[in-house]
């Protein structure tokens, strides 16, 4: 039997992850985040079961999760890489500006990337990843390596948890620092 292969089931596992993470989150009333759904115009359903078997998007998605931490808005996207390399174009220009307002407001943007091969998770400000954005935007790697990133923000798995707010933590602590 054929293995099944969509790209829209990429990321699956840190998904889950990640909402695993965040339902403990909520238990603990630590913070309070949501998967952002993404808009869909349904062209097919079958009649039985009522499952869409065709769609397209409606519009670019924004980021993949959204919410508030101890009255601290943030936003976030999950990306997965297989190599030690992660290309830039995984980020996409509406997802940067978006980032870029939200944190305009006040609020934290990051990515969650998890590395699969080294099963390595990575919290990602927003200022690193505008840094590598706009390297490639002038000319620049299109990529950055895994030996480019700072080390305080890698993610220690717990237990089938994400820590990420270790992460956001360490970004508020960083951004004190540099005011």
């Amino acid at each position: 039997m054929g293995t099944w292969n969509s790209r829209g089931l990429r990321g699956s596992d840190l998904e889950e992850l990640i909402n695993v993470t965040i339902d403990q989150y909520r238990s603990q009333g630590l913070a309070l985040i949501q998967k952002v759904p993404t808009p869909i115009t349904p062209i097919e359903i079958e009649k039985e079961s009522r499952h869409i078997t065709l769609a397209y998007f409606d519009k670019k998605s924004t980021v993949d999760y959204i919410g508030v931490v101890q009255g601290i808005p943030v936003c976030f996207d999950a990306k997965e890489c297989a190599e030690d390399t992660f290309p830039l174009q995984n980020i996409h220009p509406h997802q940067v500006a978006f980032m870029e307002d939200f944190e305009k407001q006040g609020g934290v943007a990051f990515l969650l990337i998890c590395f699969t091969a080294r099963q390595t998770y990575y919290y990602m400000t927003f200022r690193e990843m505008k840094t590598f954005w706009d390297r490639m935007e002038s000319g620049g790697r299109k990529s950055f390596r895994i030996e480019e990133l700072d080390p305080g923000f890698y993610l220690r798995d717990k237990i089938s948890l994400l820590p990420f707010l270790e992460g956001v933590q360490h970004d508020l602590d960083e951004r004190e620092e540099e005011e």
